[in-house]
């Protein structure tokens, strides 16, 4: 799988609480984290699920127990970090990632990160938000048009670390050449619409990842920005 990362801390926070990794061997592994808990405590929790996930062996297929087991891992680590710590309580951070096999797709999803998949023109936000606004829409408690300004829209109602108890949602998705996947922090997805994204995944990688991060930065870029844009090869 080919792929292009980018990350900025925005236009208004000081530091950066995202972290991403990308990883290949026989299989591959891409994953993006957004933490929270403070200046200190969102570094650590973002960094924490992304160590966590380099106990997955990679010359395996891609599995659903294998993708659970390192998901518990990174929520009972943080989950222990701040119960002895402090200063670090109330840290969790999102997790979405994307683990590539030969035939299969793997993907595990927890937070307001996202993942879409671009095929043939066509886009699709395959993960559904863990947040308090999202559980609103799709209630019909509020419109998309009072989404875009809720007051509380960051509010998450499923964090990695928060609880010893974690839910992720799993998915499986066939492997087809030539389509591509976006996963990103909701500092993108905060200014990028749907049209935007489109027009981007149609562009070569590197081009379509730095339009993004422009999208972001020039919309406000009130939080950290990272994305992933990965195609499927042959």
């Amino acid at each position: 799988m080919k792929f292009v990362t980018r990350t900025h801390r925005g236009n208004i926070l000081q530091n950066n609480q995202d972290s991403y990794l990308n990883v290949q061997d026989i299989t591959s592994l891409h994953a993006v984290a957004d933490g929270m808990g403070g200046h200190l405590g969102g570094n650590v929790a973002s960094a924490m699920a992304i160590d966590a996930l380099k106990t997955i062996d990679l010359k395996s297929q891609p599995n659903e127990q294998a993708l659970l087991q390192a998901v518990d891992l990174a929520n009972r680590s943080i989950w222990e970090r701040q119960i002895n710590d402090p200063s670090l309580s109330g840290m969790g951070t999102t997790l979405t990632l994307l683990w590539e096999g030969r035939d299969t797709l793997f993907l595990a999803h927890v937070g307001d990160s996202r993942a879409y998949h671009f095929k043939d023109g066509k886009l699709e936000q395959v993960t559904s938000d863990h947040s308090l606004v999202a559980e609103l829409l799709r209630s019909g408690v509020i419109t998309p048009e009072k989404a875009r300004n809720y007051p509380y829209r960051n509010v998450i109602t499923r964090a990695v670390g928060t609880n010893i108890n974690l839910r992720a949602d799993i998915m499986r998705f066939p492997r087809l050449p030539g389509s591509r996947w976006l996963l990103c922090s909701d500092g993108l997805t905060e200014y990028a619409q749907a049209e935007q994204i489109i027009f981007a995944m149609a562009l070569p990688l590197e081009e379509a990842a730095d339009h993004l991060l422009q999208v972001a930065l020039h919309g406000g870029g009130r939080d950290n920005i990272t994305l992933t844009m990965l195609e499927v090869l042959k």
